[in-house]
């Protein structure tokens, strides 16, 4: 049995595993075993800790031939009580593996990896600090099974370039070269606010299906994001919202609330930010902070939201300009996700 599961899920996966009947290995992989491997390896023989197309049938062939997992480089496993971990594998080439196979064909994971290093966020911690990716051909190849063509990517104008620096050539190159219906920067992709440029939004609207695309903003208060690590500044959201407006595209734009610092001035500043984003036609994603293993945030509790901007919150949810759960203990009367 192998799985890949988040925080939430985990318990319910330990209960299967400690009921089951069967005599097997269990092997454990995914954000939360990679991030607390000890805590996973009291019900899992194995962990594969972060990115597991090598890891893993390289684990299999080991426990298939009785040779010594030890030397199955990107794995923890118990000796008695002592957790042991093998010493990190290199990152996986996208080009060596498939999206999808003939049967369930998904998006396209076309990246991996972030510079940044938000606080919040599993992603650099798992897949490293440095982007990778996937070939224009393999895309391309693989491009020709959909019909809607949907990618992958923790920021998709980010195709091609070292995550800081867009390079919009690259991003032409790989969107002239699919067919289909094309949906990019759209879910399940995002788009970090300081790479939206007037060229890569023209290249959407000349060569994509979609009409919006998904930003990260995360906060309206400057304070917070220079708190989080996020790297950009909330001017820069609006100055990607005002470009997305002259193009004719709709911003869907991401904001946690109860982050660990953030105070009721904090989220006033997003409120208002949030009612300038409608004001010019954009939408809005709204979430509660959740503090996840492997992060710097992992022991963080959140701060609690305002009764004042769970109210207005849920007056803009109730007129469909905002989806999402922004409070914990807000009513599920006001989700339209």
């Amino acid at each position: 049995m192998i799985y890949s599961f988040a925080t939430p899920q985990a318990e319910e996966v330990y209960r299967e595993i400690e009921g089951s009947k069967l005599r097997s290995t269990y092997i454990g992989g995914g954000p939360h075993p990679s991030a607390k491997p000890a805590e996973a390896l009291q019900f899992f023989d194995f962990v594969v800790l972060g990115e597991g197309e090598v890891t893993l049938p390289d684990l299999i062939v080991a426990l298939s031939s009785a040779n010594d997992t030890g030397s199955v480089r990107g794995i923890a496993y118990k000796q008695g009580d002592t957790v042991l971990h093998t010493g990190a594998r290199r990152h996986a080439d996208l080009n060596m593996f498939p999206p999808f196979t003939e049967g369930l064909r998904s998006p396209i994971e076309i990246s991996r990896g972030c510079p940044h290093a938000c606080k919040y966020c599993q992603t650099p911690r798992l897949f490293g600090n440095t982007m990778r990716h996937r070939s224009v051909q393999s895309i391309a190849h693989y491009s020709r099974s959909l019909t809607d063509v949907r990618f992958i990517s923790p920021n998709a104008f980010a195709y091609g370039s070292d995550g800081r620096h867009p390079e919009v050539s690259k991003v032409a190159r790989l969107l002239e070269s699919i067919q289909g219906n094309i949906y990019f920067g759209t879910f399940p992709s995002e788009v970090r606010p300081e790479f939206v440029t007037r060229e890569l939004l023209e290249l959407v609207t000349t060569y994509c299906a979609n009409t919006s695309i998904h930003l990260g903003a995360q906060s309206g208060s400057d304070a917070i994001l220079e708190e989080i690590g996020r790297g950009h500044s909330r001017h820069e959201v609006e100055l990607a919202l005002d470009l997305c407006r002259d193009c004719g595209i709709t911003p869907v734009i991401d904001f946690i609330f109860g982050l660990p610092t953030e105070t009721r001035a904090d989220q006033l500043k997003s409120l208002d930010l949030i009612e300038r984003i409608i004001a010019k036609k954009g939408k809005i994603r709204a979430h509660y902070f959740t503090p996840l293993p492997g992060t710097p945030y992992r022991d963080k509790k959140p701060s609690p939201v305002s009764p004042e901007v769970n109210k207005k919150l849920g007056k803009l949810a109730r007129d469909g300009h905002l989806s999402g759960r922004w409070d914990f203990h807000a009513s599920k009367k006001w989700e339209t996700i």
